[in-house]
This record gives structure tokens, C-alpha cells and sequence, in this order.
């Protein structure tokens, strides 16, 4: 072998190897460690393929001694997001209660350098395992989920049933959000935060994505009610769901003239915007409308008029995705699971009693 080529040894991955060898990376990890079901030719070509590339196994990175490690990855896309900022709280709280010290990194949401990268770069030396908040950005197709090291995956993305999910019921929070304007005197409801407009036809059949799912709960909750959304009460911000983007949208839908007695907001910090722009057209909450938000950030309970809002569900988000994780990282977990739970109206000022 060449020299300059047993100078890259070093530098050779695991998906270098599943890569030359045209297979998955679960398959190149199974030849490594001696394990899965494939054919003989299959395994004699990846070992070919270490061979001619000088792969060399990490031991610490494929047994349970990379438990002693202690270390537990956050990567989120941004620490900015209320929301964001939560989680990593608590999840550190709940890693902190077992014994786990967390490692926080934030990824350029969709770039180059995203999600795929923390997931292509993971170090199993320094931290055990990952928990991914998969940002709406990303552009990750099921394949990137092939890795052989633990990782939990949080969030309204899909993984394609490929590595654990834990996951709040959007479309249930949202479908439980337009009831409950609904049921407190609301028929006309507008909605703030959507991506792009509304195509009902395609957004029935969404999957994934926090602005599809809970625009998919409250058609869903429309249409069993019959109750008519109307298109352009749909109030676009593409993908800026800030306090100001909130507050233009709401206005934009109120200089249309479009009438409406209920506002939801896909989550709060939109909803803070639409409250300040309905209160500069003299708009009364929630007399002449009812507003709900999402994801009841503290700054929610202490506006002049406190923000009806569903439950973000952290408390449970946080806690099932450690033990999630950790019993990857003990091995007593091997089968992917779709982990969800219903949300709940945190009712305060701006809806009807």
C-alpha cells in the first residue's frame, strides 16, 4: 500500500467503509462487530474494504465502555427559541438526576454544516450517545439515521421509524387548540405562522413538520365541526415565528378586513405579536377575539393579558428522551420507537372562560 495512503488511515470512518463497500453503515457495523444477517459475499466485501482502506476499530466506540464516558450530546439548531432553551434545560436537569453530565452544540439549520454533519461527525469517545432536536430545515433523508451509536431524535421531523422519536401529538394539540375556541363562542378562526399558503389536499397528508402538523390538527378539527377555514385567514410568515413576525402577519390579516373571533398562533411568541397588534387596532381580547398559542414559555403567564396557550409538554419530552437514551447506552434498548403524548389547554386571559 501506498504511503500516502496509509497516511489517511487515520482519517478513515466507519462510513468511509459502508460507503466504498455500497452498503449501509448498520451493515458495514454488523461485519465489524460480527453480528446481522447478510450474505457471505456481502461480509467478504466490506472486509475487503477495510483492509484496502486501513479501517481501524475504535474499540471504545463499539462497546459499553463508551458508557463511562458520562457524557450525553444535545445538538439543537439554536439556543434563541424560548422553546429551545427549555429543552436543553431540563434535558440537562433529567441527565444531571441519572448521573449524566450533557454536552450542548448548536448546528447551522439547513446548511451544509447541519444536522447531517453532527450526525456524520459524532465522536463516540467524548459523549455516549446524541439526542437531535431535528430542526423543520434539515434536509435528511432516512439513510443519515443508519448510525451505529445511540441517538434519539426529538421533535416534529420524521425518522422513518429508523432510531427512537419522542415527540408531543401536533396535529392532536392543534385539532385541541381550534376546539377550544370553538366551544368558548369562536366561528371564524384565522391562524398565524403558516410556511406557505394553504393547500388543504397536501397538508392532510403531512407527516412531519411542526407549521404542516398543527395546521393539519386544526383542518382536521374545521372540517369534523364544519367550519370553514378560510384561505386567507391564514396569515403566512414563511419561517419566522418571532414576536415581530407574529405582529405583521396579525396586522396584514386585520388590513385585509377579513373578519375573525379567534386567532390561533402556531406558537407563543407569535401569539405575543398578534396580542400587540390586535391591541394597536383597538381590538379587544378576547371580547372581539379569542387568541390560543403554543408551547406555554414562561414570558407567556406574565403578559398584561396572560396567553391561553398548549402545553409544551418538556416535562415529559425531556425525562422520555434521557431514559431514552441511556438505555441505548446500556444496551437495553434495541428497537426504534415512536414515543408521543397528547397536549392539553393551559387556559388564562386571552379566550373565554
Amino acid at each position: 500500500m501506498h504511503d500516502d495512503q496509509t497516511a489517511d488511515h487515520k482519517h478513515v470512518t466507519l462510513r468511509n467503509v459502508a460507503q466504498a463497500a455500497g452498503v449501509s453503515l448498520k451493515t458495514a457495523s454488523n461485519v465489524i462487530n460480527g453480528t446481522g444477517r447478510m450474505t457471505d459475499a456481502t461480509r467478504l466485501r466490506v472486509q475487503s474494504v477495510i483492509a484496502d482502506l486501513g479501517y481501524r476499530v475504535n474499540v471504545a466506540a463499539r462497546n459499553l465502555n463508551r458508557g463511562l464516558t458520562g457524557f450525553i450530546t444535545l445538538a439543537v439548531p439554536s439556543l434563541t427559541p424560548p422553546y429551545l432553551a427549555e429543552l436543553a434545560n431540563r434535558v440537562i436537569d433529567e441527565a444531571r438526576k441519572r448521573d449524566y453530565s450533557v454536552y450542548v452544540t448548536t448546528y447551522a439549520e439547513g446548511s451544509a454544516k447541519g444536522a447531517r454533519e453532527v450526525l456524520q461527525t459524532f465522536n463516540p469517545t467524548v459523549s455516549d450517545g446524541i439526542i437531535l432536536s431535528m430542526s423543520e430545515l434539515e434536509d435528511i433523508s432516512p439513510e443519515d439515521f443508519d448510525v451505529d451509536y445511540p441517538l434519539v431524535v426529538v421533535g416534529s421531523r420524521t425518522t422513518w421509524g429508523r432510531v427512537d422519536h419522542v415527540t408531543p401529538d401536533d396535529v392532536q394539540a392543534a385539532a385541541k387548540a381550534a376546539q377550544y375556541l370553538l366551544e368558548h363562542g369562536s366561528s371564524r378562526l384565522a391562524v398565524v405562522g403558516a410556511r406557505k399558503p394553504l393547500d388543504e389536499r397536501s397538508l392532510l397528508n403531512a407527516v412531519e413538520g411542526n407549521d404542516q402538523l398543527r395546521l393539519k390538527g386544526i383542518v382536521e378539527e374545521c372540517n369534523r365541526r364544519h367550519v370553514r377555514l378560510v384561505p386567507e385567514l391564514i396569515g403566512i410568515t414563511s419561517q419566522d415565528w418571532s414576536i415581530g413576525a407574529g405582529a405583521r402577519a396579525t396586522q396584514g390579516l386585520i388590513d385585509d378586513d377579513i373578519a375573525f373571533d379567534g386567532l390561533i398562533a402556531l406558537n407563543d411568541q407569535l401569539a405575543i405579536g398578534a396580542l400587540s397588534a390586535l391591541a394597536t387596532n383597538g381590538i379587544k381580547v378576547p371580547d372581539q377575539v379569542q387568541v390560543i398559542g403554543f408551547d406555554n414559555i414562561e414570558e407567556s403567564s406574565y403578559l398584561q393579558t396572560p396567553l391561553t396557550t398548549m402545553d409544551s409538554r418538556l416535562t415529559w419530552t425531556a425525562p422520555t428522551a434521557v431514559e431514552r437514551i441511556i438505555g441505548r447506552i446500556k444496551g437495553k434498548i434495541s428497537t426504534p420507537e415512536l414515543l408521543t403524548v397528547d397536549s392539553r389547554v393551559i387556559a388564562r386571559q386571552t379566550t373565554r372562560p
